[in-house]
C-alpha cells in the first residue's frame, strides 16, 4: 500500500464505531489496579489466546504492567507453567478492583455467567467482547459486540482502496469488505489491545496504533519513498 492508501485506511478506522467502542474498554482495562487483577476468560470452546498475547505485548511495550492478563482456562493441562494452570477457580475468588474481561465468540455457558456474576457482586468490573450474548451483556459494565456481518467498511474506503493499476499493490475490496466471524472478531480484539496500549494523553500515538491494525489486515506494504515518507505512515 501506497502512503495516500495508508492514510486513508488510518483516517476511515479511527472513525469507526469499532474504535471508539475499543477505546471504553481498554480505558477500563488501564483502570486496573496492578499485575494479576485482569483476569481474561473464554468459553470453553475458544481460549482467549490471542488477546492474552497482544496485551501482553502492550503492557511490555507501554510500560502499563496492569495491562499484562492472566488466563483463566476451563482445563488447564496437568503440568502446565503457572502461567498456563489458572484455573475457573480464579473467578471465584475474584475481588472489587478487579477486572474480568470475558471473550465469547459463541454464547457463554451458565458455569461461566455465574461465576462472572458472583465476581460482579463483590465489585469486580466485568468487560465483554461477545457476538450478541444478551446473558452476558447483561453483567457486563461495558460491552464491544462483533456481528457476523463484522466491521462496516465503508464504500468511500473500499473505492479509495481498489488497485488503479494491475501491477498497483491497493487492498482489494473484498479484502476489507467480506470480513466475517472469526476475522472480524480476530480483528476486534486487535482493536482492544491496541487502544489498550495506548496513552490517552498522545495526541499522535494512536496514528502507530492504527498502522499496526493495518499490518494485521493486509500485510506489510512494500518499501519505497524516502525515510521522510515512510515515518509519515
Amino acid at each position: 500500500m501506497d502512503s495516500e492508501r495508508v492514510a486513508a485506511l488510518r483516517e476511515m478506522l479511527r472513525h469507526t464505531p469499532w474504535w471508539a467502542q475499543a477505546r471504553t474498554l481498554a480505558a477500563v482495562v488501564r483502570r486496573t489496579p496492578g499485575p494479576g487483577h485482569l483476569l481474561l476468560v473464554g468459553t470453553p470452546r475458544v481460549e482467549p489466546w490471542h488477546l492474552a498475547a497482544h496485551l501482553d505485548d502492550e503492557a511490555q511495550a507501554s510500560g502499563q504492567s496492569q495491562l499484562s492478563p492472566q488466563l483463566v482456562r476451563w482445563r488447564p493441562p496437568v503440568g502446565a507453567p503457572a502461567h498456563l494452570s489458572i484455573s475457573m477457580t480464579r473467578l471465584e475468588s475474584a475481588t472489587r478492583g478487579e477486572t474480568v474481561f470475558v471473550i465469547a465468540p459463541d454464547d457463554a455457558p451458565d458455569p461461566l455467567l455465574e461465576r462472572v456474576d458472583g465476581a460482579r457482586r463483590v465489585g469486580a468490573t466485568v468487560l465483554s467482547l461477545d457476538a450478541g450474548d444478551e446473558r452476558l451483556a447483561g453483567l457486563a459494565h461495558e460491552r464491544m459486540t462483533v456481528t457476523s456481518s463484522g466491521l462496516a467498511i465503508p464504500e468511500a474506503l473500499a473505492t479509495a482502496l481498489e488497485p488503479v493499476q494491475e501491477e498497483d499493490r491497493g487492498v482489494p475490496r473484498d479484502v476489507l469488505a467480506g470480513l466475517h466471524l472469526p476475522a472480524s472478531f480476530d480483528l476486534a480484539q486487535h482493536f482492544v489491545s491496541a487502544a489498550a496500549g495506548h496513552d490517552p494523553g498522545d495526541r499522535t500515538g494512536w496514528r502507530s496504533r492504527l498502522a499496526g491494525l493495518l499490518t494485521t489486515i493486509s500485510g506489510p506494504g512494500p518499501q519505497h519513498g524516502s525515510t521522510r515518507r515512510r515515518g509519515r505512515l
